[in-house]
C-alpha cells in the first residue's frame, strides 16, 4: 500500500504539488532534454560537414578545368621557360649576399667608409652587373611568349562567358536574344603555333645565355677573404648546376603537347600538394595548401611550446602546493583569460607585443639567439606567443582536472614510504595523471588551430612557406594560415568561383583537422578515466 506521500513513477512535486509531464517520470524528462541536446549537436555537425562539402566540392571540377586550361592555352609552354628565367633570378640574389657580405666586411671589420667600400667593390658589381644582364635575351623571349599566352587564354575565357551567358538566356526563355550572343571557337591547333613556333629561336637565346653565364663567371674578381672565396666557388658551382639543366628545359618545350589530358586526381593533388596560392593573377591561377598549412602548424607550435609548460606547471602548482588562499586568486585569474576578445589581443599584438619582440631583438646582448635581430614585428613569433595566451586557460584548467582526479591512496602510499612531496608530484601524480593532460594539450592544440583573428592580425600574412634552412631562426618570419586566408578572401570572392569554392575547400580541411585533435583528444581522456576507474 502506498503511503500518503509516495509520489507515482510520472509524477514529481514541486512546491508540494504533484506535476505529470506527458507521463514521464522526472528523470525521464532530464534525459530526454539532454539527450536531445546531444542529437542537435549531431545535427549540426551533420549540416555543417554537408554545407562545406556542397560549396567546396565543386572545387575540383572547376581546379581540373583551370589545369585544362592552363595546358591549352599555351601557359605551360611559357612557363617552362619562365623557370628557367626564374632560376637565375635567385642566383643573383645569392650574389647580392655575396656583396652585402664584402660590404659588412669593409666598413664594419676593416671600418672603412660607406664611400670607400663601394669604391672597392667596382670591379665586383662590374661582374654583377654583367651576370645579372646575362638573361635579357631569355627575358625578353618570355615577356613576347606571356602576351600571346595571354591573350589565347582571354579569347578561350570570353568565349566561355559568351557559352554561360547564352545558356542563362535560354533558361529565361529569351531565345532571341540568346541566338544574337556570338561565340568564337577557340582553335588551339593553330593559336599555339605562334608558341611552338619560336623552339628555335629558344634553342639560340638558350646557347648564347649559357655563353653569357660563362663569360661572366671569368670576370669574376678575386675575393679579399677565404671564406668569400669559398661562397664565390660554391656560386660559380651553382651556375653550372643550372646550366646543366637548360637541355632538360629544351626537352621540356619539344615533347610539350596542348592536347595531352589533364588527370582528374591532378586536381586534387594540386591543392593537396600545391605550395603556391595564387589568386587573381593575370597569368595563372594556383591553389595549394601547403603555404597555408605549414602557417598553420608553425605558428600552433610556437604556441604550444610556450602554453604547455606554462598551463601544466600552473596546473600542477595550484593542485598539488599552493595554499587555499593562492588557488582562489591563481585559478580564476587564469581562466579569466578566455574572456579576453581575440581581436583585442590581436590589436595588442600588433600595437605592444610585435613592437616589444622587435626591441628586444635588436639588443646586442641578445645577438646570440636564433633569428635575432629581426625587422618583421608581425611574425609566427609574435602569433605564437597571443595564441598561448589563449591556450594557457584551456590547458590549465583540464590538466588540473586530470591531477585532481587521482586517487588520493596514491599519493598517500608515495608518502608512506617516505617520498617527499617533489617526488611524489614527478614520479607518482602526474605520471598517473598523463594521459589527461595529454589530452589537455590536444584540446589547447584544437583551440589554437582554429583560432582566426589572432593570426590575421599578427602572423604577417606572407603567402610562403617559411625557409627552414635558417633553423630556429624561421620562427622570425612572416606565414599566412588557413583560418587567416578564409576570414581575409572570403568577403571578397564572387559566390561560386573557384576561388571561393577553394576556400570552402580549405575550410573543409581545417574542420577535419580540428575534428580529429579533438577526437584523439577525448579517446585519450576516456582511456585515461577507465585506467583511473
Amino acid at each position: 500500500m502506498d503511503s500518503p506521500h509516495s509520489v507515482p513513477a510520472s509524477d514529481f512535486l514541486v512546491n508540494n504539488k504533484r506535476i505529470r509531464v506527458l507521463g514521464l517520470s522526472f528523470d525521464d524528462a532530464v534525459k530526454i532534454f539532454f539527450g536531445g541536446n546531444a542529437v542537435v549537436s549531431v545535427v549540426v555537425l551533420a549540416l555543417i560537414t554537408y554545407f562545406l562539402f556542397q560549396e567546396g566540392f565543386g572545387f575540383f571540377g572547376q581546379n581540373h578545368r583551370n589545369l585544362l586550361t592552363y595546358r591549352q592555352a599555351g601557359l605551360e609552354y611559357v612557363d617552362f621557360i619562365r623557370t628557367q628565367e626564374s632560376g637565375h633570378t635567385a642566383l643573383t640574389r645569392y650574389l647580392s649576399d655575396l656583396r652585402l657580405r664584402q660590404y659588412n666586411r669593409l666598413t664594419i671589420d676593416q671600418k672603412q667608409s660607406s664611400a670607400a667600400a663601394n669604391q672597392s667593390l667596382a670591379s665586383f658589381d662590374a661582374f654583377a652587373a654583367q651576370y645579372g644582364d646575362a638573361v635579357e635575351p631569355i627575358r625578353g623571349l618570355v615577356s613576347d611568349l606571356t602576351e600571346q599566352a595571354t591573350a589565347i587564354k582571354t579569347k578561350f575565357l570570353i568565349a566561355e562567358d559568351k557559352k554561360v551567358e547564352r545558356q542563362q538566356l535560354l533558361a529565361a526563355g529569351k531565345s532571341a536574344e540568346a541566338a544574337a550572343v556570338k561565340i568564337e571557337t577557340v582553335d588551339f591547333a593553330t593559336e599555339l603555333k605562334v608558341l611552338t613556333g619560336t623552339l628555335p629561336v629558344y634553342k639560340e637565346t638558350s646557347a648564347e645565355f649559357a655563353k653569357r653565364l660563362d663569360v661572366a663567371l671569368t670576370n669574376a674578381p678575386a675575393m679579399p677573404a677565404p671564406e668569400l672565396a669559398a661562397r664565390l666557388d660554391r656560386f660559380r658551382q651553382l651556375t653550372r648546376e643550372y646550366v646543366a639543366t637548360f637541355p632538360a628545359t629544351t626537352g621540356s618545350l619539344e615533347t610539350w603537347d596542348y592536347a595531352r589530358p589533364v588527370p582528374w586526381y591532378q586536381s586534387f593533388t594540386a591543392f593537396l600538394f600545391g605550395r603556391e596560392w595564387l589568386t587573381a593573377s593575370f597569368w595563372q591561377d594556383w591553389y595549394g595548401i601547403v603555404p597555408l598549412l605549414i602557417g598553420s602548424l608553425m605558428v600552433s607550435l610556437v604556441a604550444l611550446v610556450i602554453a604547455v609548460p606554462l598551463g601544466v606547471g600552473s596546473a600542477i602548482y595550484i593542485n598539488q602546493i599552493a595554499s587555499m588562499r593562492e588557488q582562489r586568486f591563481i585559478k580564476p585569474s587564469i581562466e579569466f583569460i578566455s574572456a579576453f576578445p581575440s581581436v583585442v589581443l590581436g590589436f595588442f599584438g600588433i600595437a605592444v607585443l610585435g613592437q616589444f619582440l622587435r626591441w628586444l631583438s635588436q639588443q646586442p646582448s641578445l645577438a646570440w639567439v636564433p633569428g635575432f635581430p629581426f625587422s618583421e614585428r608581425l611574425n609566427i613569433l609574435t602569433a605564437g606567443c597571443l595564441l598561448a595566451l589563449i591556450a594557457i586557460p584551456t590547458i590549465f584548467t583540464l590538466a588540473e582536472d586530470a591531477l585532481q582526479n587521482v586517487p588520493k591512496a596514491f599519493k598517500e602510499a608515495s608518502f608512506a614510504l617516505g617520498a617527499s612531496r617533489l617526488q611524489t608530484i614527478i614520479k607518482i601524480v602526474v605520471p598517473a595523471s598523463l594521459s589527461g593532460i595529454i589530452s589537455a594539450v590536444l584540446l589547447g592544440l584544437g583551440r589554437v588551430i582554429g583560432e582566426t583573428m589572432v593570426v590575421l592580425l599578427c602572423a604577417g600574412n606572407r603567402i610562403a612557406i617559411p625557409d627552414f634552412t635558417a633553423g630556429l631562426a624561421v620562427v622570425t618570419q612572416p606565414v599566412h594560415t588557413m583560418t587567416g586566408i578564409i576570414a581575409q578572401e572570403m568577403g571578397e570572392v564572387v559566390r561560386g568561383s573557384i576561388h571561393y569554392r577553394a576556400l570552402f575547400v580549405v575550410g573543409i580541411v581545417l574542420f577535419f583537422l580540428s575534428l580529429a585533435i579533438n577526437f584523439i583528444a577525448q579517446k585519450i581522456v576516456r582511456r585515461y578515466r577507465i585506467s583511473i576507474g
